[in-house]
């Protein structure tokens, strides 16, 4: 058995590597096989060696972690908690080896996940990035920090942000309102991520002026996007043609994002999607890269990825036989 003493600066920096919540630390001690004690400044770890090894690191990670302005909260604390457990202290260890901050108005956005980093450093890198994957890894919500920190860098003259409006088990044509109003719900998870980035008069100001454009995907037909910054969101749900149709809009000194998961596809059966059929198609091509991820990048609610993983198993009965 081996015992160490962590100190802090403060109280309150204590707190906070653990969301301030003494139930995450009993989350720690049963993971990864130790018993923490905290008073003040301070943190004290026993158990056998490798595990109070295994500790310290999650603690040197989280108080990196800190430093680079990553709030934590519980399902947060878990995820490191559940990687160092797995044995995978050199994902972290890229993770934080090498700060990636995405600045914007209203907040600095940390990469949570190994996945999440590679996938903004290839955001950074190329022209145009496919970000394919479960709900809750981000994909979409980093794309738009970038696309914002890019507009305030002068690096674009303006942010393009699409969707296919596909009618997912309810008839447009039925919905209240006029073309705008029908549409907007299909629209409204791109508004949530700008306004959680820029303050409610910079997005209209902004909007006004043309600067920012949110706008269904039919919208971009005939288009050249030049000078901008492109992110099409719920890709799943393009048909071939206009998949092709949205990549050839490229413009000069134009990037483009385009998210989705391929999991979740609400055209109709004669209908082939879009997104699976380019991952196909420009594999090889210099400038365009594919980003995968995987369902350890899930930052929503830890219970969302124990909720993919039992569709899996339901979707996939064959393979939990084999697996047996």
């Amino acid at each position: 058995m081996a015992s160490k003493t962590l100190r802090f600066p403060s109280p309150r920096h204590v707190h906070q590597l653990y969301g301030s919540r003494d139930e995450n630390l009993g989350y720690a001690e049963k993971h990864l096989g130790v018993k923490l004690v905290t008073r003040e400044d301070w943190l004290k770890i026993e158990g056998p060696d490798q595990a109070v090894d295994q500790t310290e690191s999650l603690f040197s990670f989280l108080n990196e972690a800190r430093t680079q302005g990553l709030s934590i909260r519980t399902p947060d604390f878990h995820r490191f908690v559940d990687t160092i457990a797995r044995g995978e202290i050199d994902q972290l260890r890229a993770l934080f080896g090498e700060p990636l901050v995405i600045a914007t108005n209203r907040k600095t956005i940390v990469p949570k996940t190994l996945g999440q980093k590679l996938y903004l450093q290839s955001i950074l890198k190329n022209p145009v990035v496919f970000g394919i994957g479960p709900a809750g890894t981000g994909k979409t919500y980093l794309a738009v920090a970038a696309a914002v920190s890019a507009l305030l860098k002068n690096q674009v003259e303006r942010i393009i942000l699409t969707r296919p409006a596909v009618e997912a088990g309810e008839a447009l044509g039925f919905l209240p309102g006029d073309l705008r109003e029908k549409i907007l719900p299909y629209l409204r998870p791109l508004y949530d991520a700008m306004h959680d980035m820029l303050d409610g008069d910079d997005v209209a100001r902004l909007t006004e002026k043309g600067m920012i454009e949110i706008a269904p995907l039919a919208y971009m037909r005939g288009r050249t996007l030049s000078h901008a910054f492109i992110v099409l969101d719920e890709a799943q749900n393009t048909t071939s043609e206009q998949m092709m149709m949205f990549l050839t809009r490229l413009g000069e000194e134009s990037r483009m994002v385009v998210t989705g998961d391929i999991t979740q596809i609400d055209l109709p059966r004669s209908k082939q999607s879009g997104l699976l059929e380019v991952n196909r198609i420009l594999q090889e091509i210099p400038g365009i890269d594919f980003h995968h991820f995987s369902g350890s990048d899930i930052v929503r609610h830890p219970l969302v990825l124990k909720i993919i993983e039992a569709y899996d198993r339901f979707k996939n009965p064959i393979i939990e036989e084999e697996n047996a």
